[in-house]
């Protein structure tokens, strides 16, 4: 079996697909994919020959074909008919449904730039994106169109609505998809670089209004190859997981988180799209539906956030169907308790657990594994391969000693070129060509990170620091909790100190004094949760699927009764 760094080698070196070389881009030095396609219309390109099905939502199924005809309508009507431009956005917002890649296809494919908006967002927040970002057209799905059809009309948006029902009266002189869509069409040619603009995703807005993370072509199509490689990587190193045409049986994507988060959009729906594979689609999260899906569609490949792992085992269904036909299962989004990695490692049959680090500003991609070195390093997220660097830095911006905490930098050709129309905020995240990434962390002797916390989520409890993950992934250990969440909550002696939400597991009665004794018997004691709050139901999310501790901390110290503090 090769190390790491071998299989790293023979992947990467001269005549590979993934061969690395240097090149300078915008005055900074980046190690970059020697073969990588100059746009993703290149890539997109390549599925017109395709016979097979692509696309599987409910009972729809579309082959390779089918979508790229559409692709091409849709390409054809936006240049033509609504005046769009190299550079011009248009917004995307609506569930997944299959017109969602259709319109991203056809957008970045005519040289404009894809704006993914929040499908849970409401009327207002919708105002903000399609008002910061300038859009001219939106593409959208009813429920998503009626709440923003009083701004298209304020700022001029021509929208194109899918899934009408047949609907004869659409307000503010919105189009019908299939009025526009002309199936036969072949979209104009558009000279397209590789530092051209290509997606604006917009970030959480967990401190004041969500920003527009601006991604080039080259970026996106650098994180799309990265995880190719990454997987590349793995295959050389274990024979296991590698690529689709040396598999076993054919790989098959389930899309389980929104397509307008970076996850959905790179890893996910882009890496079924460039290598010939099924993507079966969910409208909405939904374990028994997912574990159905798992079943009919031979689904390999689960690509989420920790919990909804945690919600297929937990599912009281689960050992209804069949799962054998999964190899991975994880994705990102959270650190995974190491008591879910082994669960994952044991419920799945032959599947492995996977994760990876990533945030919009990577476009998802970033040190990852998978398997046994998952299982051995549960509190790791992996190891990086060369096109990006990872530096773990002091509060000076100078790097630490090996195994030393510190904020987690990044630099590769997969990072974002800034913020929409925020030079500053641009200026203080990416510098010299490094992404801070407001994560704190290590990186230990064989290069492995672990990602200890957010750097703003960190609790300053008296004078010491406690890690949020620490604590949940020993709160994890307990066999009553179902979910958790750890954050700090202001005190007027200590600064803060440390709170918890668990939900329990269900038919469970959890207690939080033997909860806090269970954690104490592991942990250093300014580490226990001074408060313990039991929820009934589920921890509040946002779209991407991750905990709003924000949320939890502002109805803790509220006082609000719904979550019945101990």
């Amino acid at each position: 079996m090769l190390s790491f760094e071998e299989a790293v080698a023979q992947v990467t070196g001269p005549g590979q697909v993934f061969e690395i070389t240097e090149q300078t881009i915008g005055g900074v030095d980046y190690k970059v994919f020697a073969h990588a396609p100059p746009n993703l219309k290149v890539l997109f390109d390549g599925a017109r020959a395709r016979r097979h099905t692509f696309i599987v939502y409910e009972d729809e199924r579309l082959s390779f074909t089918d979508v790229m005809e559409r692709v091409d309508g849709l390409g054809h009507a936006l240049v033509r008919r609504y005046g769009i431009a190299k550079g011009d956005r248009v917004a995307i917002a609506m569930r997944n449904l299959p017109e969602w890649v259709v319109a991203f296809a056809a957008v970045v494919s005519v040289g404009a730039v894809a704006v993914s908006l929040n499908a849970w967002w409401s009327a207002a927040e919708l105002d903000y994106g399609l008002e910061d970002s300038g859009a001219r057209v939106l593409v959208a799905d009813l429920p998503r169109y009626e709440r923003s059809a009083e701004s298209c009309r304020r700022l001029g948006i021509q929208a194109v609505v899918v899934r009408t029902g047949g609907d004869p009266a659409l307000a503010g002189g919105a189009d019908r998809w299939e009025d526009v869509v002309e199936v036969g069409r072949r979209m104009p040619q558009v000279e397209i670089g590789p530092d051209d603009d290509a997606t604006i995703l917009y970030t959480s807005g967990t401190t004041g209004r969500p920003k527009g993370a601006v991604s080039t072509h080259r970026a996106v199509i650098h994180a799309l190859m990265g995880f190719g490689c990454r997987a590349a990587v793995e295959q050389a190193r274990t024979g296991a997981g590698g690529s689709p045409g040396e598999a076993a049986e054919p790989m098959v994507f389930i899309l389980v988180v929104p397509l307008f988060h970076v996850t959905g959009c790179i890893p996910v729906m882009l890496s079924a799209f460039s290598a010939g594979l099924k993507l079966v689609m969910m409208v909405k999260w939904d374990p028994e539906r997912a574990l159905q899906l798992i079943e009919r569609e031979r689904v390999t490949t689960f690509v989420g956030v920790p919990t909804q792992a945690w919600d297929l085992l937990e599912s009281p269904r689960f050992g209804e169907h069949d799962t054998s036909s999964l190899r991975l299962v994880g994705g990102g989004g959270a650190p995974a308790p190491p008591e879910l990695v082994k669960r994952v490692d044991a419920g799945f049959g032959r599947s492995r657990p996977n994760i990876g680090y990533g945030m919009t500003e990577t476009n998802a991609f970033g040190p990852g594994h998978a398997g046994d070195d998952y299982v051995s390093h549960p509190t790791s997220t992996g190891r990086t391969i060369p096109i990006l660097q990872v530096e773990i830095r002091a509060p000076d911006g100078q790097p630490v000693p090996v195994g030393e905490r510190g904020e987690i930098w990044m630099k590769g050709p997969n990072l974002i070129r800034g913020y929409w129309n925020r030079p500053e905020e641009t200026a203080a995240t990416i510098v010299d060509g490094w992404l801070r990434s407001g994560d704190i962390g290590r990186i230990d002797e064989e290069g492995f990170l672990y990602i200890e916390d957010r750097a703003k989520d960190v609790i300053l409890r008296g004078g010491e620091n406690v890690y949020s993950a620490e604590v949940e992934a020993v709160i994890y250990e307990h066999p009553a909790v179902y979910e958790a969440a750890v954050f700090g909550v202001p005190h007027q002696r200590l600064g803060e100190e440390v709170a918890a939400a668990v939900v329990p597991r269900r038919g469970t009665h959890l207690d939080p004094d033997e909860l806090r004794q269970h954690v104490a018997a592991r942990l250093a004691a300014f580490k226990v949760p001074t408060k313990v709050v039991i929820v009934d139901g589920q921890l509040p999310r946002n779209a991407a699927g991750k905990i709003v501790k924000r949320e939890l901390r502002h109805r803790l110290t509220g006082q609000q009764a719904p979550l019945g503090s101990s």
